[in-house]
């Protein structure tokens, strides 16, 4: 099951309209027919102190890379885990 921390207005399926900030756990459903990604450059994603390696990074969370144009996926938690090109091919490790 995945989670995700968001803050924003949201609109449930049984009626409910409002903003919430919270952790959202369980399946996403983008029925706007799109899902925005966080994203960052090439420097900030390699630097372990930046906020996308030190705020809310979990194993498979997704970034888009701004620099090169591909999408990163986390392979953990921590501030020093390293970030895969979601093809495989380039892996960058925080330090």
């Amino acid at each position: 099951m995945a989670s995700t921390t968001f803050s924003g207005p949201v609109t449930s399926t049984n009626g409910f309209i409002g903003a919430v900030t919270g952790t959202v756990t369980g399946n996403v459903d983008a029925t706007a027919g799109y899902i925005q990604l966080r994203t960052a450059t090439s420097v900030q994603i390699a630097a372990v102190a930046n906020a996308v390696n030190t705020t809310g990074k979990a194993a498979g969370t997704i970034v888009f890379d701004t620099t090169l144009g591909t999408l990163k996926i986390a392979t953990g938690a921590l501030a020093a885990d390293t970030w895969v090109n979601a093809d495989g091919t380039t892996a960058v490790t925080p330090s």
